[in-house]
């Protein structure tokens, strides 16, 4: 499996189809896995570039705490090896975190952004619903139901319940690829990092000039919908799309809506 060397960690990588270069960026605790459903539809149009961040899957796994600077750096250090010089950026999450750092510190690198259920940092952003921050802190009920009613949560109503194939590959899937709470917390740092009013992206935004898509789920608990409106007042001439039958995971509960969704704007 194809790994490269940045200037400071090694990155596991895929790469799909041919064409303009498409980047996504996963979330917290997630690898490129979060994007499978995707790739697919994606990369008969892009070169479609996954890869693990640091901390997850098969990249490196140093000490924490991360930053959003720290892994937006990893990805441009990809970018450079595999000598790509301007890509459509997506960032999901965490990754949306990054692909803001990635937009604001390397401007020259993105040909256009797609944020997708994230937020801007500080203390005007519209945080976690109750509802959801109760169920992702339990720390009463098993892993496994933990980890079942974090899906629930994080998906529109009902959707877990409509789909138990796609649940089950998704339970397989992190039984097999569990992550070390040291690391989960070092990405955790990157979101807790930017609480402060002087981290946050929200008064960096508006320098931003780059074409840019918002994307949520209607039904996202998680990163609520009311986030896309307030990223679209900092970043001109921004467009936002929310999807109506999604939660917080719309890469995995409406893959082909959402990629057709990408591919629309960043052709």
């Amino acid at each position: 499996m194809p790994k490269i060397k940045t200037s400071t960690v090694e990155l596991y990588y895929e790469i799909h189809g041919e064409g303009k270069p498409l980047v996504l960026i996963s979330g917290l605790g997630y690898s490129s896995w979060q994007w499978h459903k995707m790739v697919p539809l994606l990369a008969e149009h892009f070169q479609v570039i996954t890869f693990d961040n640091r901390g997850v899957g098969q990249s490196d796994k140093p000490a924490g705490p991360y930053t959003a600077g720290m892994l937006a750096q990893d990805t441009v250090g990809l970018l450079d090896a595999l000598k790509i010089e301007k890509a459509v950026i997506v960032g999901h999450s965490m990754g949306g975190f990054i692909a803001q750092a990635i937009a604001l510190d390397f401007p020259q690198r993105v040909e256009k952004l797609i944020l997708c259920s994230t937020n801007f940092g500080g203390p005007n952003h519209a945080p976690i619903t109750p509802e959801a921050m109760k169920v992702l802190t339990d720390v009463t009920s098993d892993a496994l139901t933990r980890f079942k009613n974090g899906l629930a949560v994080s998906t529109a109503p009902g959707w877990s319940e409509k789909n138990p194939e796609m649940i089950e590959e998704w339970i397989k899937w992190r039984v097999a690829n569990p992550i070390e709470p040291t690391h989960y917390q070092a990405q955790m740092a990157i979101g807790l990092g930017l609480l402060p009013e002087a981290a946050a992206f929200e008064n960096k935004l508006p320098r931003l000039n780059v074409p840019t898509l918002i994307l949520f789920g209607a039904h996202d608990k998680v990163v609520p919908p009311a986030n896309a409106d307030l990223l679209a007042q900092k970043i001109a001439g921004s467009t936002v799309v929310i999807f109506p039958d999604a939660g917080h995971f719309f890469p995995i509960e409406i893959a082909e809506a959402a990629s057709h969704t990408i591919m629309d704007f960043a052709a």
